[in-house]
């Protein structure tokens, strides 16, 4: 069948009476890391997303390879993953829920349990802000209300003040630890605080989707919550840390009242063959990228140690990244860095979010920071 300029011209012109949802109209649109221009004479490097900077481990790459078969669809319960992961977590594999990375595990959730009801009402879902991006955009799509909580000036959250949200329409709470994209984590101390005064009603969801840069000592482990605590649900995922963002592999872990529930609006083959036995891999394979991530952390305390030598004061990072409050001086402190070849997120004019990335790339950022002189310094 052949185009013409007539059947072009007519799809160009929208259909009359066609309107999205008024919700749309009200949502952000999630931003994607933008890539690094082009600085004659430079490596440009690409620190605007939280990925791993290095690829997956030969082991992995050989299991992609195998798994190459692409005719049939992929196991829709993710039975080999999620057996792996019984293993390696030690919790059993029923409690396990897998998606299209871990922000697919929590549309899974929040269109399970947060929306509209029959009374016209929306439910409400409690989140710390600013937080991960996507969460406004997922809340708003599952058609419930978005209540967020401002954090504490040094980028943690204001717990108390998100128990004191909570009304007789909060379905879900979620927590962010390490928040992206100011880096620090909640404590176990803090949790188990918070969840006390949370009825055991309303779900806890605790994203940790950077767990395994943590080297905190006192930080949750979200899966020791979720053993103590009925209404609490982990998400993780095997973007970050393994380096398998491209192929978009994430779960949930909750108790059978939730995952039952949450069988039913998994979306059907989310995770594909090759992405389930990459992650298997990866498992199999997990002491070896522990010293990865290890050599991620060296340069992440690099990065801050170099940061707080220069006088900037910036909060406690446990992810692959690094938080600059640096308020209406976020766009210029961007563009120099792309001038520098370095992309580098920008959130409006409250600050800058900067990957950890490969070591070149952590040293002309850190060159940069000591020629600029408007950051947020230590008093």
């Amino acid at each position: 069948m052949t185009t013409t300029e007539n059947d072009t011209d007519a799809a160009e012109v929208p259909a009359p009476g066609i309107a999205p949802r008024p919700v749309i109209g009200q949502l952000p649109q999630y931003a994607a890391g933008k890539p690094p221009v082009v600085v004659e004479g430079l490596q440009s490097y690409k620190l605007s997303s939280n990925e791993n900077p290095f690829p997956p481990l030969p082991a992995v790459l050989d299991a992609i390879n195998e798994a190459a078969t692409v005719n049939r669809y992929p196991d829709p319960l993710s039975t080999a993953l999620r057996n792996e992961l019984s293993t390696f977590l030690d919790v059993p594999a029923e409690d396990i829920v897998t998606g299209g990375g871990s922000l697919g595990a929590l549309n899974q959730l929040l269109a399970t349990f947060a929306g509209q009801n029959p009374d016209g009402a929306a439910d409400e879902v409690i989140y710390p802000w600013r937080s991960f991006e996507a969460y406004p955009i997922s809340v708003g799509l599952a058609g419930a209300r978005s209540v967020q909580v401002p954090l504490n000036s040094d980028g943690t959250h204001n717990l108390a003040a998100m128990a004191e949200a909570v009304t007789e329409r909060t379905k879900v709470i979620l927590l962010c630890t390490p928040n992206n994209p100011t880096g620090p984590v909640l404590t176990t101390a803090q949790v188990e605080d918070f969840l006390r005064r949370i009825p055991t009603n309303i779900i806890v969801v605790i994203d940790e989707a950077y767990e395994d840069f943590v080297r905190d000592d006192d930080a949750v482990n979200g899966v020791e919550m979720y053993r103590k605590h009925p209404n609490v649900v982990v998400l993780r995922t095997f973007s970050k840390g393994a380096g398998l963002a491209g192929l978009r592999v994430g779960y949930s872990i909750a108790h059978a009242p939730i995952t039952e529930h949450l069988r039913v609006a998994a979306v059907p083959f989310a995770v594909s063959t090759i992405a389930e036995q990459a992650a298997v891999a990866s498992l199999r394979h997990h002491e070896q990228i522990v010293e990865r991530i290890q050599g991620l952390v060296a340069e992440r305390t690099r990065v801050v140690e170099g940061l707080e030598a220069l006088g900037w004061s910036i909060p406690a990072a446990q992810g692959n990244f690094v938080w600059l409050a640096l308020g209406e001086n976020t766009p210029e402190f961007a563009a120099l860095a792309g001038e520098q070849a370095l992309a580098v997120r920008a959130f409006g004019n409250e600050g800058v979010r900067v990957t950890i990335g490969e070591e070149e790339a952590n040293t002309r950022f850190l060159a940069l920071c000591a020629t600029y002189t408007k950051g947020p310094r230590v008093s």
